[in-house]
C-alpha cells in the first residue's frame, strides 16, 4: 500500500519535490507536492507566472528566512531580528567585572598552559575563596497545593499531568502576584533601573534560564 509523503518542516526554503510558490502569509514555501518536470502546484501555477520576474533574496539580518528583494527595505523595519531599542535597565557590561570602560580584560588561558608554580598558586587561591562554604547539596522537589487534587486524580491522563505542571504559573497568577518579563542578558542588567525594584520596593524572586558566560555567578 503505498504511504503518503511526509510533510516537510516549516522553513523558509523550498523543500524538494515541493511546490516552488512563497506562501506570504505564512512565510514559507507551498508544501504541496508537484507534478514531474513542474515547479509549481496546480493551486499556485497561475499566480506564480505573476510573480516570476521578482527575485527572493536571504534577510540580511537573519539568513534563515528569506524576502522578496523588491521588498527588502520595507521588511528591515519589521524584521523580528532587528535591533530593538534598549530598555532602561540595559547598561553595557555592568556586571562583567570591568572597573573602566577603558579597562582591557585580562586575557583568558588554559590550565594546561600553566607553570607548575602558576597552578599551585591558583588552587591555594580557590581553597582560600572556597573556604566556610557548604558543598552538600539537597534535592529539592516543589509542588504547590493547588495543583495536589488535579494531579492525583486518575482521570487525568499523562499528558493532562504534563500540562497541568507547566501551568503552574497560570495558578500564581489569580493570586494577586505581579509577574514581569526581562528580555536581556544579566551581563548588562541594572537592577536599580528595574521599576518593580525601585519605585515599589516589591518583594521579588527572579527567575533565570540559559544561564552561561558573563555574570553567571551574579
Amino acid at each position: 500500500m503505498a504511504s503518503s509523503a511526509p510533510t516537510p518542516p516549516a522553513t523558509g526554503f523550498q523543500a524538494e519535490g515541493r511546490c516552488g510558490y512563497y506562501v506570504e502569509k505564512k512565510k514559507r514555501f507551498c508544501r504541496l507536492v508537484v507534478a514531474a518536470g513542474k515547479r509549481f502546484c496546480g493551486e499556485h501555477a497561475g499566480a506564480a507566472e505573476e510573480e516570476n520576474t521578482r527575485k527572493r533574496i536571504l534577510c540580511p539580518l537573519d539568513p534563515k528566512h528569506t524576502v522578496y528583494e523588491d521588498q527588502l527595505a520595507k521588511h528591515l523595519k519589521k524584521c523580528n531580528s532587528r535591533e530593538k531599542p534598549k530598555p532602561d535597565f540595559f547598561i553595557q557590561d555592568i556586571n562583567a567585572g570591568l572597573t573602566d570602560e577603558t579597562e582591557v580584560p585580562e586575557q583568558l588561558v588554559p590550565i594546561s598552559s600553566l607553570s607548575e608554580e602558576q597552578l599551585e598558586n591558583l588552587i591555594k587561591k580557590l581553597r582560600k575563596a572556597s573556604e566556610g562554604l557548604s558543598f552538600t547539596l539537597k534535592d529539592q522537589i516543589m509542588s504547590h497545593p493547588a495543583l495536589h487534587d488535579a494531579l492525583n486524580d486518575p482521570k487525568n491522563g499523562d499528558s493532562a499531568t504534563k500540562h497541568l505542571k507547566q501551568q503552574v504559573d497560570g495558578k500564581h497568577r489569580k493570586k494577586n502576584s505581579v509577574f514581569e518579563r526581562l528580555q536581556i542578558d544579566i551581563q548588562h542588567l541594572c537592577l536599580n533601573r528595574i521599576p518593580v525594584l525601585s519605585k515599589e520596593k516589591l518583594p521579588v524572586v527572579g527567575i533565570g534560564k540559559h544561564l552561561c558566560g558573563v555574570a553567571t555567578g551574579f
